[in-house]
């Protein structure tokens, strides 16, 4: 029945990934079933015949999304159905995105659609890049022009020595988690975290990475050599296309390049603009209609070899230079810490907000469920870049950018037994002209300073740039938002003056040596010490406390075996002492017990009451009490939290008391001494021997206790004014057994 089935094993780092194609989805264009282990991932493609009138971009989408029945489970919510996608959905559906957008030929304008779904999910091999693999899989065998294929790979740093695709149990003792794809030449894409790695590290895991794909690639063309379906027709351009741009050429490069000498970005804008208008006011309706395309590509052409003709780049800098930096903390009175991070015509206002346990955000992945104690939300608003725009939830690029940011500042993060706080930064970016994402890590790191957070050091990002002709290349350090996207890299590198944190790399070329990459992180590593010496005229290390509206965390133990007591049936008693004190309390299932405040006084009052819970009386201590119950005999003190003891009658005094209530009420506040305890392990209790008003012990003072009258039996306050037994006994009636 499936007679074009294909399938092909490749062996991979000590493993199998087989690729099958022609058994399922057979209506798409291209589709690959990927298997690493039991993670199945199902990879498809789709491509437009024809191009919509009047589009002049490709329509290239990406999705990736993870089935809850791949690892066994029924979602959640009110629905039971997967919903809009996951933050870590969105962030693989770029890392899929970024690596293939390169390789689609110049001037292809066709819709295309690429779909990657978790089928199964082994919990041992990561399904991202089983779909990176399968994607590149499946756009080979379609037929549609792609330059491919792709082969991606992760790579680990455990004992000292690379990993290839180390396990999700691995990755747990890894300094390193970088992910990386590209073509048999080179490399298109990084994404990655480290810890505190040098330039010499990250390059060498790219380098092990790269060639720990091959097979991949090696495997995917010969399955397309048997496979693949026939090729599409090749976009051609016109001799039309052709004659035009010599033509714009001629009437507008002096004009653009005079535009572009304009250092501002605004101002360029607007130069730039008159420019164009000018040049298309001299072309026919027809010629301006298809010029509009090409005159970005004669603005590409004027700025990239003014650069390698000459050394200066659009805003005057040389190639290594970073734009001036103004870095200000403190500047919103009310956060608990914030940062105004300005470099050059970039800007970013972060804040940081401290939290509680309950604030951590539950994390639901097939893999399993966690709590992240760190979140950092980028917002990119349209006025940032003086534009109208819609505002709603981030989009792709704005979850990719804060995650970028994560990235690099999470390394850096305390020890959650040592601060056990939650945080929470928000980037507002209020002006963009390059590397917000940068700007982002710089003002992460002053804010999280400013509001107390112990960061190992201080952290700075900088995004790195790249021109490359036929004549040479030309690495920019702080590129422009104009260079970024006239420019042949994207590669942002974050970290301390000890390391590397974070690298980031997209290639709009086809490859780049490792030369070229080498180049760029030297290159890096000057501006981001540079950076850093910066950021330090603002502040230099963490504030010594958190700021005084933040809530004070506390940390106390108490033994396992008393949790429940202090949870209380139903969490009664902890709900009590919650709303009775006003604090925030977390309890884990060890014995630790966190209390948080912005009040000493509570935090001492909601201690007071958990230790009265689970401590225990000690004989001869003294206590603070309260009078719950009075009896003829005595009166029952609630102390020690949830503790109660009875006071004798002959304890509440030294005198001789006929009657409970003339000493003590119910309610009172009184403070007794712990004599020992009786046969049932009940609490016996002393007021007489503790001076009231001070609390000291004064039992030398007292003396020896005064025999009690009426014997062993008590006084008359415990059972009344009792007889001697006899002659009870001589009263009582006899009873007349004889009449039983």
């Amino acid at each position: 029945m499936f007679e074009n089935y294909f399938r092909k094993d490749i062996a991979w780092g000590g493993k199998t990934l087989t690729l099958e194609t022609g058994k399922v989805a057979r209506q798409a264009d291209g589709a690959v079933m990927a298997r690493l282990g039991d993670t199945i991932v199902l990879c498809t493609v789709v491509g437009a015949r024809s191009v919509k009138p009047g589009q002049d971009f490709f329509p290239l989408t990406v999705n990736y999304q993870e089935k809850a029945f791949a690892a066994g489970k029924i979602p959640g919510g009110f629905f039971k159905r997967e919903g809009r996608p996951s933050e870590s959905e969105t962030l693989i559906s770029r890392l899929i995105d970024r690596p293939i957008r390169p390789l689609f030929p110049e001037g292809f304008r066709n819709e295309v659609q690429v779909i990657a779904t978790v089928l199964s999910h082994d919990m041992e091999n990561n399904p991202d890049i089983v779909a990176m693999v399968g994607c590149s899989a499946a756009l080979t065998l379609s037929g549609i022009p792609f330059f491919g294929p792709v082969g991606a790979a992760r790579v680990g740093l455990i004992e000292g020595a690379y990993v290839l695709n180390p396990t999700l149990e691995q990755m747990k003792t890894s300094k390193l988690d970088l992910v990386l794809a590209g073509t048999a030449e080179g490399v298109l894409m990084v994404e990655s975290e480290a810890q505190e790695l040098s330039e010499d590290d990250m390059l060498g895991a790219v380098n092990f990475g790269h060639q720990g794909f091959q097979p991949v690639i090696e495997g995917i063309i010969e399955l397309a050599e048997r496979a693949a379906k026939e090729p599409w027709d090749l976009p051609e351009e016109s001799a039309e296309t052709v004659a035009l741009k010599a033509k714009l050429a001629e009437l507008g490069r002096v004009s653009i390049a005079e535009a572009y000498k304009e250092t501002q970005k605004l101002v360029r804008y607007g130069k730039v603009g008159e420019a164009k208008k000018a040049i298309l006011a001299q072309l026919s309706e027809d010629e301006a209609a298809q010029a509009k395309g090409l005159l970005k590509e004669l603005e590409a052409d004027v700025v990239r070899n003014a650069i390698l003709d000459t050394g200066i780049r659009i805003d005057g800098r040389d190639t290594r230079t970073v734009r001036p930096i103004v870095a200000e903390v403190g500047v919103l009175p009310r956060a608990h810490g914030s940062a105004l991070f300005t470099r050059g015509e970039t800007q970013a206002l972060c804040v940081a907000t401290l939290g509680t346990g309950q604030d951590e955000q539950i994390i639901d992945q097939l893999a399993g469920e966690y709590r992240e104690n760190f979140m950092l939300h980028y917002n990119f608003p349209p006025y940032s870049v003086n534009e109208t725009g819609r505002m709603g939830s981030p989009g792709r690029r704005e979850i990719g950018h804060g995650k970028l940011a994560w990235r690099a500042i999470r390394p850096l993060l305390p020890e959650k037994s040592t601060f056990p706080y939650t945080m929470r930064v928000v980037s507002e970016i209020t002006e963009s002209n390059g590397s917000s994402s940068m700007a982002t890590v710089c003002g992460t790191s002053l804010s999280l300073m400013d509001a107390g957070v112990p960061l190992k050091r201080p952290c700075a990002g900088i995004a790195m740039g790249l021109i490359k002709e036929e004549k040479g290349f030309a690495v920019l350090s702080d590129i422009l938002g104009d260079e970024d996207h006239l420019g042949d890299m994207d590669f942002k590198v974050a970290g301390t003056e000890e390391g590397i944190t974070s690298l980031q790399m997209d290639i709009k070329i086809t490859s780049i040596t490792p030369e070229i990459m080498r180049i760029a992180l030297e290159q890096a590593k000057g501006g981001r010490l540079h950076i850093l010496g910066e950021m330090a005229k603002g502040l230099t290390g963490a504030r010594t406390d958190v700021a005084s509206n933040a809530p004070k965390i506390t940390i106390i133990n108490v033994p396992k075996d008393k949790i429940r007591e202090v949870i209380g049936t139903g969490g009664k008693v902890i709900r009590d002492i919650v709303e009775t004190t006003g604090t925030k309390i977390d309890i884990e299932d060890d014995g630790t017990i966190k209390i948080a405040s912005t009040s000493p006084e509570a935090t001492q009052a909601a201690i007071d009451r958990i230790r009265g819970i689970t401590a225990e009386p000690e004989v001869g201590q003294i206590y603070n009490g309260t009078v719950v119950k009075t009896a003829d005999f005595g009166a029952f003190v609630n102390f020690l939290g949830a503790k109660d003891g009875l006071v004798h009658i002959s304890e509440l005094a030294n005198e001789r008391v006929s009657k409970t209530t003339d000493i003590v009420k119910q309610g009172d506040k009184v403070k007794v001494k712990v004599l020992g305890f009786d046969d049932r392990g009940k609490v016996k209790l002393s007021m007489r021997v503790v001076d009231q008003a001070s609390g000291a012990d004064i039992t030398e003072q007292v003396g020896a206790r005064r025999p009690r009258e009426g014997g062993e039996g008590g006084d008359a306050g415990e059972r009344g004014e009792r007889e001697p037994r006899g002659e009870r006994r001589e009263r009582r009636p006899r009873r007349d057994h004889a009449a039983d």
